[in-house]
């Protein structure tokens, strides 16, 4: 008979423990609230060399630049942003009274909503634990950290970290396989935030319903690239090769296929083929440039590419120096052009280092293209057109939007994060996270003298008649 994961065992009655140091200490005050976040910041930078490596050592080969600059720098950013903002969000904000009700005041109070689960995957396990942490630190919550089961020597260090800076009844961290995830996901959280993939999402919030749970659910989906005639294909390339091969493509906003003016495909492919030269003049032993994260994401990213090619893709290998990766995860950016529907590449999220290159006609098509598909977490346009900004802006929907760049709308301190539709529900980061991890309560309040008496019956007097006859018009 096998044993129960250790964390999976102590699960419920963590979970308990936290509700019950919530009920004692409710509204924590901002002092409390920004030096919580300030020990997380502190220790995140004391634990980060022992981070890099961990990371390193999960992928079997992580960028240290990539660590540092997408994930750590990244959360040094959110506290920093939080910290500065937090006594002003917190603040409640007046609203208006209609002459029906007054004299009254009424306002928004934001409430800590209580205990927080969050589920991380595999490709970002520091940011993507880490910055949801903050948004809920901010609005006064507890905190449990469900740590993918992909990355134990990453799980170790953010175990060491977060105890560094917090009880157990603060932040609590959990790990385990997918029947502690199930387990995790059962529990009747507050809310709960969950990063992943579509499908395990709709386990995730099947889970969640039980308990009412509300959750910000924050998938993928096929995020593409539009390159506009007016954009200059180098510059485009430029962006493209770092936002596809950032994290060997293993990122939920990467582009997944890019979208091209037809006839000018060929230039695309010599236009990434010079850029990949440039920065990653080696791929193999190059510290740049990251792997696959384990044999069964590698063996997927090759079995979808075999069924492209025996489909009759064209395949543009982006190799510089023509290297072989035998014994290794390593894979450089294939650039996959002739794609149609019927190919894995064109149906999933890719999440590795291949691009489909696709012509259109005319930007209605380009559009129609993106539109014909589900909405997706990015959108990317090349173009310096305002009225074609303005076109793609509005007849397209996606969870965010970067014009003449890649992934830098996720880096921005203050916008939200967050997907539509099969990419996701919900947003966190900014504000809009510390809302997500509130309770806006309306709240409206009388004075000595009570004008809504006025209101109440026997009915058919003239103050009666004097109200629908003034405010039912």
């Amino acid at each position: 008979m096998s044993q129960m994961p250790p964390d999976m065992a102590r699960l419920p009655a963590l979970f308990e423990r936290q509700r019950q140091a919530f009920a004692r200490f409710p509204m924590p005050p901002a002092e409390q609230r920004i030096a919580g976040l300030k020990r997380l910041r502190a220790a995140l930078l004391r634990h980060r060399e022992a981070l890099v490596q961990a990371v390193d050592r999960d992928f079997s080969a992580r960028s240290r630049d990539e660590t540092l600059m997408a994930e750590v720098l990244t959360t040094v950013q959110g506290i920093d942003h939080t910290v500065r903002h937090l006594r002003r969000w917190m603040r409640p904000s007046r609203r208006s009274v209609s002459l029906l009700f007054a004299p009254a005041r009424n306002r928004v109070a934001y409430q800590p909503l209580g205990v927080v689960g969050i589920m991380v995957p595999w490709n970002y396990p520091i940011q993507l634990a880490l910055l949801p942490l903050v948004g809920a630190l901010g609005a006064g919550n507890r905190a449990m950290i469900k740590l993918s089961e992909f990355t134990p020597a990453t799980n170790q260090v953010l175990r060491a970290l977060l105890a560094d800076a917090f009880d157990e009844d603060e932040v609590a961290v959990i790990e385990g396989a997918v029947d502690v995830s199930t387990l995790f996901a059962q529990q009747p959280w507050d809310h709960l935030l969950f990063t992943g993939s579509t499908a395990v999402g709709r386990i995730v919030m099947a889970a969640a319903a039980k308990n009412l749970t509300p959750v910000t659910l924050e998938l993928g989906g096929k995020s593409p690239v539009i390159v506009a005639p007016d954009a200059p294909l180098q510059a485009a390339a430029e962006s493209i090769v770092f936002g596809k091969m950032l994290n060997a493509g293993q990122t939920c906003i990467a582009p997944d296929y890019a979208l091209v003016p037809a006839g000018q495909e060929d230039a695309f492919v010599q236009a990434m083929q010079h850029v990949v030269a440039r920065l990653y003049p080696t791929l193999r032993e190059n510290p740049d440039y990251s792997a696959i994260v384990n044999e069964r994401q590698h063996q997927r990213l090759q079995a979808w590419l075999d069924d492209a090619v025996r489909q009759g893709a064209r395949v543009q290998v982006c190799n510089p120096a023509g290297e072989g990766f035998e014994g290794t995860r390593k894979m450089p950016l294939h650039l996959l052009l002739d794609v149609h529907d019927g190919m894995k590449v064109m149906q999933e999220e890719i999440f590795g280092p291949l691009l489909p290159v696709l012509p259109y006609r005319d930007l209605d098509q380009a559009v129609e293209r993106v539109r014909s598909g589900a909405r997706p977490l990015a959108l990317y346009l090349f173009s310096h057109d305002r009225q074609v900004q303005r076109k793609v802006l509005e007849q397209t929907h996606s969870g965010g939007v970067t014009i003449n760049d890649t992934l830098m709308h996720v880096a921005q301190d203050d916008l939200p994060f967050g997907g539509v539709g099969l990419s996701g529900m919900g947003h966190y980061h900014a504000n809009e996270g510390f809302l997500t991890f509130s309770k806006a309560k309306g709240v409206h309040i009388k004075g000595r003298f009570n004008s809504g008496k006025l209101a109440y019956p026997p009915y058919g007097g003239w103050v009666h008649r004097m109200i629908q006859r003034w405010f039912i018009r």
